[in-house]
């Protein structure tokens, strides 16, 4: 069984385009999460990524990925709650604890942790999507060239850590199998025998990356096929990246938690939202477009 976040072969746009091109892509939509504060436009790039990743094929990853986002956003609701409890508007009066001091419960910091939690679900969203849909190997063969040992490091860990969590699976599903009167397997018993297998693996691979000639010292000579799809997925990502950032520096979206919660919900910010969606759209439109024409 293959993991949700393992990447998957797919002719969509993002699986044709380069790694620099879906990687400006994705990247836009997580730098949404990490700097714009307004939950409106953090939602629709969450949306965003969202569609881009059932457009390409990457449900399975979309699912996994909103799974623990949720988890996560729960986890700094909850938090967010209890440490922080500042705010004009209290839901809940609370007691004096040792440690922990006042715990009255705020509207702000509802608003706040929640906030906080929508960029992690955001931020996983994008790295769930690029997982399933950029080949660790295309990634691996763009970076030789500026940075060898840390490229071949980086591909190598994108490569295994989807294959040991496979034969995790595989492991656990053998266990299942073995009958109800066949001893229980352990969680110690289970990740012991993976790590064996993980070390096996590691020196058949240092085998033949050897037999491959990775330890000499020459250059090979990397093929440059140019895909159709880079010039709108990275168009795509530069203008996400343009419009938010001078949406951003003109005001637009602005939001603030504390004293009082004041949101930005005009039609400039709906138009924000609007944009970041047909971005996230188009190079799948233009690929339709293409395949009609």
């Amino acid at each position: 069984m293959r993991p949700a976040l393992a990447y998957m072969p797919g002719r969509s746009p993002l699986h044709r385009a380069s790694p620099a091109a879906a990687f400006l892509y994705l990247g836009s939509l997580a730098a949404i999460a990490f700097v714009y504060p307004n939950p409106l436009v953090l939602l629709a790039a969450g949306v965003a990524a969202v569609l881009a990743g059932h457009a390409a094929g990457a449900g399975r990853a979309v699912n996994a990925s909103l799974r623990l986002g949720l988890t996560l956003f729960f986890v700094m609701v909850a938090v967010n709650i209890l440490v922080n409890h500042r705010g004009d508007t209290v839901l809940v009066r609370g007691w004096d604890v040792p440690v922990l001091g006042n715990l009255d419960v705020t509207l702000e910091a509802l608003v706040e942790g929640g906030v906080l939690g929508l960029r992690v679900v955001v931020a996983v969203i994008v790295f769930g999507v690029y997982s399933a849909c950029v080949d660790p190997d295309r990634v691996l063969r763009a970076l030789r060239p500026v940075a060898r040992r840390s490229a071949m490091s980086a591909g190598l860990v994108t490569r295994m850590v989807p294959l040991a969590l496979s034969d995790g699976a595989r492991l656990r599903e053998s266990a299942s199998l073995r009958g109800p009167a066949a001893t229980p397997v352990s969680r110690s018993a289970l990740a012991r025998r993976v790590v064996e297998s993980s070390l096996d693996r590691a020196v058949d691979v240092a085998a033949t990356l050897e037999l491959r000639g990775h330890s000499l010292p020459g250059r090979t000579e990397l093929s440059r096929r140019r895909s159709r799809d880079d010039l709108p997925v990275a168009l795509a990502g530069i203008a996400t990246l343009a419009v938010t950032a001078a949406s951003a520096l003109a005001g637009v979206g602005e939001f603030e938690a504390y004293p009082g919660v004041r949101l930005d919900a005009g039609a400039a910010t709906l138009a924000l939202c609007a944009i970041v969606l047909a971005l996230a759209a188009f190079p799948f439109a233009v690929r339709r477009l293409r395949e009609r024409g």
